[in-house]
């Protein structure tokens, strides 16, 4: 490296390390050690023992020195797959899932929380005080916990006032012809706002609240000088909006008027509410879209809150007219099986088509091999989800099947319509077949919904199906399937970049992926070379091996982390101090940790840290086959010494994948070795 360039790489990252000792006060307790010599998560690994926490929700046998039991987040099986390894204090399910990790990688994906959240609540288990964030944050947190605190404080208010109001006997009246329960009613905490203009106002503040609370929780509205006015919510009902943890951070709120406009109001957008990332129900839904492995989507609260009273408990609201990224996203660590639930008038409309192309650009996607005609192999990104459609009947509600019984919901549910014949009829619907725009326009709509179709067979089904529809021959179908898409602008500037920019931030020259862990090794060299993953990616897919993966990582700070950076590294130049912003403050002092790694040490070619990374991807799938095999060997021993041989049996064939398995990847690793020889004497 020439002395000005590496004089300007230690100028970035003495900025970026500078950024993370502004940003947080945690960069000495998060991840790293602190002045007892152990960090908030070690303690928290220390004091609690997964067998215990894993107890809470799973039946746990003892088999030899470990534990086993029919896995949490997926049904339909037989044998107990999943396995909690003392030893280890890790978790693996060798069933459907196919994930494992450390005990937060398991309350993560068990209460479908980020890391932060999964820290707190182990913390809190564990009896142990998080370190005191930055006096920004702090004051922050503070803030939410006020408001959090008044929302709770107001939906009592509201519930109290609808139970036991003279003036909400209506309202009562009401409910009660839509045949909701005491036990409902309570349930979801319904309540009442009294037709003042500013009762909720005058209860609070003469509580000890401040004006600008109630303004900041959204339970007033903010006058044009900008300061609080009257109350948001009159003469309606209320309906408390819950995060995932069941904490009340909005309030929805139902015309109880024919001349109240809008029908519904909701809570404006602040620091608690944000309607694009919160799902209606689903903090009592969570556990029941685990057991079903399938989420219901609705469009209504009361859509939900019908569901859960007559059994329907998988179901959830979005909360807007289409879905959003983020909730998808959520929902995602729970199920891969997504059905949305739409009312016969709205199944065709604008916004539906939105929210199930962001259901398909957004949620996980997996690259797999596809033989060419010539014989070749090329890679196609597939859409690793289930997406279903079931419309309603003409002029029924969810409320009204349900009243003819659980049973016909289910049938509904059970019969929904796979969402390519969804588009398929709503795409066509307005489009003139008979012309060449018409069927132009529906060739290249429904194209790209055809390439995410993993089963060969059934894609060409719907292949024959398009060409039926726009009298196309199918070979002419067939050769604009297989064209590959022209590369989006800037994807060449980006190559070049990589390939010509100096590292950012350079490794210690005596580091290795033994010695500081392959998870991190492998975090650290992308940190400091952000385009390296998708080559190293596309390295290994040309062996027919997937690129890396969040559940790759058994550490929970480990996996958020990467879900951060697979986004960072998409970006066209990324910045280093938008990733800190993404993994937030828990997550920040193990970030500049894997950072440090990297720093001051010659730079190397690009394509040896592709090599390297490659490598590195390749020795950390290795570590965890071999692991698994000596696993699951433990298993098959103890199921035969209870004489359950059908399990037995199963192990077996278990152990035989995974060796197979293993035998690829060592193959793989041989040859990129070889190659990398090659390379190097070719340099010398």
């Amino acid at each position: 490296m020439l002395p000005q360039n590496r004089g300007l790489a230690n100028r970035v990252f003495m900025g970026i390390m500078s950024f993370y000792l502004l940003k947080s006060s945690t960069l000495t307790n998060c991840g790293r050690e602190d002045f007892n010599g152990m960090s908030e998560i070690d303690e928290i690994k220390a004091r609690l023992d997964i067998v215990d926490v894993v107890s809470d929700t799973v039946s746990l046998r003892k088999s030899g020195k470990n534990y086993s039991g029919f896995c949490p987040f997926h049904t339909n099986t037989k044998t107990p797959s999943f396995v909690v390894f003392p030893e280890t204090q890790t978790w693996r399910c060798f069933g459907a899932c196919a994930d494992g990790g450390d005990i937060f990688s398991y309350v993560m994906r068990r209460d479908g929380l980020d890391f932060r959240q999964a820290l707190e609540v182990l913390a809190q288990k564990a009896g142990i005080q998080l370190a005191e964030p930055s006096p920004e944050s702090q004051a922050q947190d503070k803030e939410r916990q006020k408001l959090l605190e008044l929302n709770a404080a107001a939906a009592t208010y509201f519930h109290q006032l609808l139970t036991g109001s003279a003036t909400a006997q209506p309202v009562r009246a009401y409910l009660a012809r839509r045949e909701l329960t005491a036990e409902t009613i309570a349930t979801f905490q319904l309540g009442y706002a009294l037709n003042e203009w500013d009762a909720l106002k005058s209860h609070f503040l003469g509580r000890g609240y401040t004006a600008a609370e109630l303004l900041a929780a959204g339970l007033v509205v903010e006058r044009d000088d900008g300061s609080p006015g009257y109350d948001r919510f009159r003469q309606r009902l209320i309906i408390p909006i819950r995060d995932v943890r069941g904490q009340v951070i909005g309030f929805g709120a139902r015309a109880l008027a024919d001349e109240q406009v809008p029908k519904y109001l909701n809570s404006p957008q602040n620091l608690l509410f944000d309607k694009s990332a919160t799902l209606y129900g689903l903090d009592l839904a969570k556990q029941h879209i685990r057991q079903h492995e399938q989420v219901v989507i609705v469009e209504g609260y009361m859509d939900v809150i019908q569901a859960h009273q007559h059994g329907a408990r998988n179901v959830v609201a979005q909360m807007g007219t289409a879905l959003t990224e983020q909730q998808l996203k959520i929902l995602k660590r729970m199920t891969d099986h997504f059905v949305l639930a739409l009312d016969a008038d709205t199944a065709g409309n604008a916004a539906t088509l939105r929210g199930i192309n962001v259901a398909r650009e957004s949620l996980n996607r997996e690259t797999v091999p596809v033989p060419t005609a010539r014989g070749l192999i090329r890679y196609e990104s597939r859409l690793n989800a289930d997406i279903r459609i079931a419309t309603l009947p003409a002029g029924k509600d969810p409320d009204d099947i349900l009243k003819e019984g659980l049973d016909v919901w289910q049938a509904i549910i059970k019969n929904a319509q796979p969402v390519i014949d969804f588009y398929f009829d709503t795409v066509t619907a307005g489009l003139d077949l008979d012309t060449a725009k018409g069927k132009s326009e529906a060739v290249r709509e429904l194209i790209p919904v055809l390439k995410d179709i993993g089963d060969k067979v059934e894609q060409e089904h719907y292949v024959q199906k398009l060409a039926r529809l726009v009298h196309i021959d199918e070979r002419t179908l067939l050769a604009e399937l297989q064209h590959q898409p022209k590369p989006q602008p800037g994807a060449r500037r980006r190559v070049q970049a990589a390939e010509a920019a100096p590292p950012i931030i350079n490794p210690p020259a005596q580091m290795s992926a033994v010695n500081v862990g392959l998870e991190d090794y492998c975090l650290s060299l992308v940190l400091a070379h952000p385009h390296a993953l998708a080559n190293a990616n596309d390295t290994l897919e040309q062996q027919s091996i997937a690129g890396l993966a969040a559940a790759d990582f058994k550490r929970g700070d480990n996996k958020d982390i990467f879900r951060a950076v697979q986004l960072w590294t998409a970006s066209e130049m990324p910045k280093i101090e938008t990733l800190v912003e993404m993994v937030g403050e828990a997550l920040a002092g193990h970030l500049a940790t894997l950072i440090t790694l990297w720093h001051r040490r010659p730079p190397a070619p690009i394509e040896n840290v592709n090599r390297d990374l490659s490598m590195a991807i390749l020795r950390l799938r290795l570590q965890t086959v071999v692991e698994q095999i000596r696993e699951l060997s433990f298993l098959q021993q103890d199921a035969l010494d209870n004489h359950d041989y059908q399990s037995a049996r199963q192990y077996t064939a278990m152990v035989e994948d995974y060796r197979q398995q293993r035998r690829k990847l060592e193959q793989t690793r041989d040859a990129l070795s070889i190659t990398g020889q090659r390379r190097t004497e070719v340099t010398m």
